[in-house]
């Protein structure tokens, strides 16, 4: 999934009349953060991008089906952010689609300034999505390793 830039979207909206808005939120309504059901459509058409399967996300990230699926339907908030990178890693999510996640999850970007997350942010950069090696490389640091989901 290609993600439009906000300074894209600020160009569209510029010039824009009042009655082109409807149109402009239909078109664009897979970039929009206030959307409530975003992070479920941005999470599943990335995933289905990557020809992964849902299951196998659930599974690489440790949670049963029912859970993920209220997780990303967000019929249940988690406030655990390493769930939510949990998920990413799991379907392979580059370091831009895991801030977009983030971010429409509500939770913070990955922070180069943060020890924890500029390892993160390595792994991803090189394609490392085994959690439990992520989680090597963290404990290897001295750094909390990312929490595992109890559900």
């Amino acid at each position: 999934m290609q993600n439009k830039p906000t300074d894209e979207l600020n160009s569209l909206l510029k010039n824009m009349k009042p009655e082109q808005i409807d149109g402009y939120f239909k078109d664009n309504r897979a970039y929009m953060a206030d959307e409530k059901k975003a992070f479920y459509y941005y999470m599943k058409d990335v995933i289905e991008e990557k020809n992964i399967l849902l299951k196998d996300v659930y599974s690489f990230a440790g949670v049963s089906e029912k859970y993920g699926r209220k997780i990303l339907a967000q019929e249940g908030h988690t406030k655990d952010r390493d769930l939510i990178l949990r998920l990413c890693i799991a379907g392979h999510f580059n370091w831009d689609e895991t801030n977009r996640a983030l971010k429409l999850y509500g939770m913070t970007e990955l922070y180069a300034k943060d020890p924890r997350d500029a390892c993160m942010i390595v792994a991803i950069n090189n394609r490392i999505y085994d959690i439990a090696s992520i989680d090597d490389m963290l404990t290897e640091r001295g750094l909390k390793r990312l929490s595992k989901v109890e559900k």
